[in-house]
Order: structure tokens, then C-alpha cells, then sequence
């Protein structure tokens, strides 16, 4: 028999949550290998009242491929030998909060957080949701003693899924003929999402999609903001977007990417496209398949894009900065 994958998700009781756990568990993630989620939220009697209730919705679906449930209030429980853990819950940004506030109020919860994925399997990737993620996952990969930085990821998968949806609506094409688009640097509303080196079919954007004001202007600014819009339009956060580019982001990491493909993700820097060392800011990479990645080299950059992507690492700086007392 298959040996079950052990998948921790935390946040488990929220609404990206609830949206994630049905598609890790189906088989769409894993393949026809068993999962055993393992799933964590906060230790208060309503909160742990609905995460029961979402394992009883798991089990009533009949999935073949869940193994077992786990839910609990105690990261080492959640993490105990996980290959994959989803960092789902955080704080969210109060009215008034500043940026630098949010990323003070969730540097304990990552602190321990870290501490307890030493827990984890060998085969241990850990992949930052919850907001602020480059900064979050930073902490987290701080404390975890013994897990290579290379393990642990931040979410701008998103990102690229809005970008790849922003470009194909004013092209008049769908979503399948957009590729090799990149995000750069932090999932905030800094983030320079790449059209340069994006492609529509056979030709590059910029020759589909001709207006360069639209591309350097409304485009990227649509991205950046459109966590903002549909809080505006739905007066809640994206849910279920934001845990189907989870899905995406570990289904690229479990496969090999094919040949002159790549995708989003905030990865340990590693000085790529001037990126600054010590922080996780998001690349274009490639997947082995086997556990490890790669940063895509040579991609051309005009001096406009360079310093788009200069300023959004110079805030991922700033916010290291803030934290750097909660770093080892």
C-alpha cells in the first residue's frame, strides 16, 4: 500500500481553509496517494467547534483518498510528520493597522510556528499564506532549526493567476493561451508582475497587446490591488481564489515542470534579477520534482522593470528590518 502523505493546514476553520481541504483530499492534489490532513486552529471552543464540523463535511464526501483527520489547537501535533504544511492562519489587518503593526502582531504566531515544523518529515516544503507571507514565511524559516530555507515558500502564485487573467481579458483570448508570467518580489502592493517576457500564444504580450500604457499602468496596478477590489466588491477577502493557487503551487512543486515553462513563487533569495540575500521574495522557477527548485536565469528586464522590482525588494528590507529582533 502507498505510504499516506501527511498534509498540516493551519487556519483550518476559515474560509480559505474551507476552500482548500476538500481539493487537498480528493486526489486532485496527490494523485492517487492517501492524504492524512492534519489540521490546526486556534484554541478557542467556537473556533474548534467548526473545524470539527469541517472534518465531519471531509469525511461525508468519501473520498478514497483521505486517510485520516487530525484536528487540534497544538502546532506539534499539526506538524508532526508532515511533508506538506500550509501556513494558512494569520492575523488579518485591523482598520487603521499599519503594515508594520500587522507584521509585529504575527511574528509570535510564526515564531512557534517555525519552532514546531522541526516536527516535520524530512521531505518537509512549507508554503506561506496568510499575510504579510514574504515577511511571515521569513520568521517561520528563521526559527525552524535543521529545515533548509530552500524548503520554505510564500504564496505570489495569486499574483500570477490575476496577472494571467488581467492580460487574457484585454487580449480577448483565454486563460490557457497566456505563459511565462512572473512576479516579482513581495506579495504586497509593491509586487511588479513581469508582461515583458509574458507571451499571448506564439508572440509576446507586448506585440498582442499594444497599448504600453494600459501594460505599465492599469495592468500592473490591477494586480497589485486586486486583493483590495474584491474586498471592496464581496466585503470579504479572496477565499477561494487564494486556495486554488495554493493547489497550483503545490501541484508545480510535486511535478517536474515542463521545458520552458516556469512559475511564481517567494523563495529564499538567492541574489537572482538583484534581489538582496536574507530575505524570501518571489522568482520565476522551475521544479524538479523531486523536492528542489530552480531560480529561471537570463530573462531580459528593461531598466523600468529593474526598478520596479528594486523598490519591491527594498520594502521586503524594510520589513525584515521590523522583525529582525524575531529572526535567528
Amino acid at each position: 500500500m502507498t505510504q499516506p502523505i501527511r498534509v498540516a493546514v493551519t487556519g483550518a476553520a476559515g474560509q480559505i481553509g474551507y476552500s482548500l481541504l476538500f481539493r487537498l483530499a480528493s486526489g486532485e492534489t496527490f494523485g492517487n496517494r492517501p492524504v492524512i490532513l492534519q489540521l490546526l486552529d486556534l484554541p478557542i471552543p467556537e473556533v474548534q467547534k467548526a473545524l470539527q464540523g469541517v472534518a465531519m463535511e471531509l469525511q461525508d464526501c468519501g473520498f478514497k483518498t483521505l486517510a485520516g483527520i487530525v484536528t487540534t489547537d497544538d502546532p506539534n501535533v499539526a506538524f508532526d510528520g508532515v511533508s506538506w504544511s500550509l501556513l494558512v492562519g494569520s492575523k488579518p489587518r485591523g482598520p487603521g493597522m499599519a503594515r508594520a503593526d500587522l507584521i509585529r502582531e504575527n511574528g509570535p504566531i510564526f515564531i512557534g510556528q517555525g519552532q514546531a515544523l522541526e516536527r516535520g518529515a524530512s521531505d518537509l516544503r512549507v508554503l506561506v499564506v496568510g499575510n504579510p507571507c514574504n515577511t511571515n514565511c521569513l520568521i517561520a524559516a528563521s526559527n525552524c532549526n535543521g529545515v533548509p530555507k530552500e524548503r520554505f515558500f510564500a504564496m505570489t502564485r495569486l499574483d500570477e493567476n490575476r496577472a494571467i487573467a488581467q492580460l487574457a481579458n484585454k487580449a480577448g483570448v483565454t486563460n490557457a493561451e497566456i505563459k511565462h508570467v512572473s512576479v516579482f518580489g513581495n506579495h504586497s502592493e509593491s509586487m511588479y508582475p513581469d508582461f515583458e517576457n509574458a507571451m499571448i500564444g506564439k508572440k509576446k504580450a507586448a506585440s498582442v497587446i499594444k497599448d504600453r500604457k494600459w501594460l505599465r499602468g492599469e495592468f500592473v496596478a490591477a494586480v497589485q490591488n486586486r486583493g483590495k477590489a474584491i474586498i471592496q466588491a464581496r466585503g470579504k477577502s479572496s477565499a477561494a481564489s487564494a486556495a486554488s493557487a495554493a493547489i497550483d503551487h503545490v501541484k508545480d512543486l510535486e511535478a517536474k515542470t515542463a521545458r520552458g515553462q516556469w512559475f511564481s513563487a517567494a523563495v529564499w533569495s538567492d541574489g537572482s534579477y538583484g534581489s538582496p540575500l536574507g530575505i524570501y521574495t518571489s522568482l520565476p522557477i522551475t521544479s524538479d520534482g523531486k523536492g528542489g527548485y530552480s531560480v529561471v536565469q537570463g530573462l531580459k528586464l528593461s531598466s523600468w522593470a529593474q526598478e520596479k522590482i528594486r523598490l519591491t525588494n527594498e520594502e521586503l528590507l524594510s520589513e525584515r528590518e521590523v522583525v529582525k529582533d524575531l529572526l535567528k
